[in-house]
């Protein structure tokens, strides 16, 4: 049975993927709502995902609510 962490060490799923894209094409840090209507995701999908985003290094939150893309994240697209 394969180990479920590898999943982790994998690249991004879509979803991640979409979330970092859209975060590229904002000037300043962005809420979850206006993440999504960019990506064309549901808003309490991409709230999840950037949780995760932000465990590893890839979104940063300088404002409560609001993201922003790292260089990391950047690196990782």
């Amino acid at each position: 049975m394969p180990c479920r962490k590898k999943k982790k060490q994998e690249g991004l799923d879509e979803v991640q993927k979409a979330i970092l894209n859209a975060l590229k094409e904002f000037t300043e840090p962005a809420g979850c709502k206006e993440i999504a209507e960019k990506a064309g995701l549901p808003t309490p999908k991409v709230t999840g995902k950037l949780r995760g985003l932000k465990n590893k290094g890839l979104v940063e939150s300088p404002v409560k609510g609001k993201y922003v893309i790292t260089e990391e994240g950047k690196k990782a697209l």
